[in-house]
């Protein structure tokens, strides 16, 4: 029958993707469905019909199976990743009540559970009253009880997307351990739904009895039905194995199993994540996230926006790309690399901050963008390469925070996501960062994490150290240049570092005075 493959099913933010994978980590078949991430609403409203996603994700299984239908039979098990902290609303029948809401939501509500005094006072004692008062007020379930009070009465099931999928899947109500980002009440450090007593239940509107049965990485969720399997072309009857949120399988396909080892995320969100067997949270009540592996974390810095700002970019001022772009048959970010070598490492000086998108806690709520520096020798160029070094500064300083938490230095950097591609963009990474950059040998890193899981668990390695060792290496190699480098530290420490510091306060009369962002 030839050697056993394992399918990783990967539903993103833009598209939807079926992979076939054999034990070595190499790709064998890869199809890709484009989706629109959510549909045109009121502005800071992202939301997307949760039928609209199965169907993509069956739409890529069909295509896989159209260009390789031979390689069916020789899959031996499934595996699903999917995007972090967007949630659907299911009634007592199944059926979704409303659309799915997307993690680029930026609702919120101020009408949510109050607190008793003695759960609330320790809280702000902590200084840690504006964190909780935007986990509340920026919580799915609050606004949506205050807003749809029907819809929500009529919540039987509250899933985040993978939650859904899996139940399209395999006619299951559970969830991988591993995927439960967002604003839920979830025990980070104990893998688990928070205990009985734990403040979030209180906090938050949602029941135990809404949420899914949770399942550790590589254990099964369950197996494909026949509804699936007419609509995806997957055997029925093959295993699902669970394996966490896309971000989670990425720091895992990179290889990156231990604190020495830092993962960049150039996707739309961007992220540095370092896996450890210890609990280590990435600022001091901000927690670390389970890792893709059992009884692992992930610390995560995010930059939310990340490299979505390519689009922005593109939208605002890359028409000229766009239009050739279109002409010569390529993608547009390719042209943007003649951006790259058209303007200097630095950028003549040109800074920026890429808080586009205000965090809870990193940066703060209050925290806009910023761009420093500006002459009459800038140009597109220049302001594309500072877009590209801004979130390479913004990673580097959460680096340094996760060096100085896990008591680890960083001593080389795998880099996935879309910017990983551009070699240019490789090379800047190093030089900021001062260390060696590595290209994992796929890019298709998330779904590589997704397979190491259906690969332990069918037995075809004994554990996670044999299985990263054998389905993960690295690709292309930059190492940092020595002058760039040199320019970078400096502009990183006597520049970039002390930006936020002295805009905050700027930010925070922005907030009062225009009212953006919301509290």
């Amino acid at each position: 029958m030839g050697e056993p493959l394992l399918l990783a099913l990967d539903q993103g933010t833009q598209s939807a993707r079926a992979m076939l994978f054999n034990a070595r980590g190499e790709l064998v078949a890869r199809y890709q469905q484009h989706i629109e991430p959510y549909f045109p609403g009121h502005p800071g409203q992202a939301e997307q019909s949760a039928g609209y996603f199965w169907d993509n994700l069956a739409a890529a299984c069909q295509g896989l199976w159209q260009q390789v239908p031979e390689l069916r039979e020789r899959v031996v098990a499934a595996a699903l990743t999917t995007q972090r902290a967007s949630v659907v609303c299911l009634d007592r029948h199944m059926q979704p009540l409303r659309p799915a809401v997307i993690w680029l939501d930026q609702r919120r509500t101020d009408d949510y559970p109050t607190l008793p005094l003695w759960l609330s006072a320790p809280v702000t004692l902590l200084g840690q009253g504006e964190t909780l008062r935007q986990f509340q007020s920026k919580a799915e379930c609050n606004w949506l009880a205050r807003q749809e009070p029907d819809i929500w009465s009529r919540t039987a099931h509250f899933l985040l997307l993978s939650g859904y999928l899996t139940y399209r899947l395999c006619g299951e109500l559970r969830d991988c351990t591993a995927s439960q980002v967002g604003y839920l009440p979830y025990d980070f450090k104990g893998h688990r739904w928070a205990p009985a007593q734990d403040l979030k239940w209180k906090a938050l509107r949602v029941r135990r009895e809404q949420l899914p049965e949770l399942v550790a990485p590589g254990e099964r969720l369950g197996s494909i039905s026949q509804a699936a399997s007419e609509a995806t072309g997957i055997p029925a009857g093959l295993p699902l194995i669970a394996c966490g949120a896309d971000k989670a399988c990425e720091v895992l396909g990179s290889g990156a199993f231990t604190p020495d080892i830092g993962n960049l995320s150039y996707g739309t969100t961007a992220t540095f994540n370092t896996c450890n067997a210890r609990y280590v949270e990435p600022i001091r009540f901000v927690p670390a996230y389970n890792a893709a592996v059992p009884g692992r974390y992930n610390s995560e810095i995010i930059v939310q926006r990340g490299y979505w700002m390519v689009n922005w970019f593109k939208r605002e001022f890359g028409q000229q790309e766009v239009q050739r772009a279109a002409h010569l048959g390529v993608a547009p970010e390719t042209l943007f690399e003649e951006l790259l070598e058209q303007s200097p490492p630095g950028a003549m000086g040109l800074t920026l901050q890429p808080f586009w998108n205000p965090g809870v806690r990193i940066p703060g709520p209050e925290a806009k963008g910023a761009i420093i520096g500006f002459g009459d020798v800038h140009t597109r160029a220049h302001l594309y390469r500072a877009i590209i070094e801004g979130i390479a500064y913004a990673l580097r300083e959460g680096k340094e925070r996760l060096e100085k938490r896990n008591r680890v230095p960083v001593r080389e950097l795998r880099v996935s996501g879309g910017g990983s591609q551009s070699d240019v963009i490789m090379q800047i990474t190093a030089n900021i960062f001062g260390l060696p950059a590595v290209r994992p040998h796929t890019s298709e890193t998330s779904g590589l994490g997704a397979a190491i899981n259906a690969a332990v668990a069918m037995g075809l390695h004994p554990d996670y150290p044999t299985a990263v060792a054998a389905m993960t290496r690295g690709g292309c190699r930059f190492e940092p240049q020595a002058e760039s480098m040199a320019l970078y530290d400096a502009l990183f420490r006597q520049v970039y570092s002390r930006l936020y510091p002295r805009l905050a306060p700027l930010y925070r009369n922005i907030r009062r005075i225009t009212g953006y962002p919301a509290r």
